[in-house]
């Protein structure tokens, strides 16, 4: 049996089938981004091409989209980090917390130029208990155009009872 490669390995592929409807991140939902989020070291990736409808003026990306990258990207950096600091990787047939946005801020730092894909790169800033902080930076050909900050936490009972 060949070894798993970790880094193409993404935590939304680990989420249980009721928490994979997510517009942004659900494997399950056909009309949604499907994004996947991996390590990358000790960062995380995420890469993305926007679609046409993902305009906001010709030329560049819907400032919405953005923030969806940002806050799905950091989750599941969230999601990441939790499950490695309980000293699993992904894959090893234990489940991956599923996390929830508590907090997202999003800074533009210059318009976001459509047509070329998207790289979200997240570091871990904080681990708690039952939350983590990822800072993002969403970069488009090599130029950062947009950073944010996602406290993220442990998705809570009222909510995985819900989906039961």
């Amino acid at each position: 049996m060949e070894p798993m490669d970790t880094l193409t390995l993404a935590v939304q592929d680990y989420y249980p089938d009721d928490f994979s409807y997510c517009y942004g991140c659900g494997r399950l939902n056909d009309h949604g981004l499907q994004l996947k989020t991996r390590w990358d070291g000790e960062e995380t990736v995420t890469e993305y091409v926007p679609r046409p409808e993902h305009l906001a003026i010709p030329g560049f990306v819907y400032g919405g989209l953005i923030a969806s990258l940002i806050d799905c990207h950091s989750t599941g950096s969230a999601s990441l980090a939790l499950h490695r600091r309980d000293g699993h990787e992904l894959g090893n047939g234990v489940n991956v917390p599923r996390c929830v946005t508590a907090s997202l801020k999003v800074d533009f730092l210059k318009p976001t130029p459509h047509g070329e894909p998207i790289t979200v790169r997240g570091k871990i800033v904080e681990v708690g208990r039952k939350k983590a902080v990822i800072h993002s930076e969403l970069i488009v050909a090599g130029e950062v155009c947009v950073r944010g900050e996602v406290v993220a936490v442990i998705a809570p009972d009222s909510m995985l009872n819900a989906a039961r």
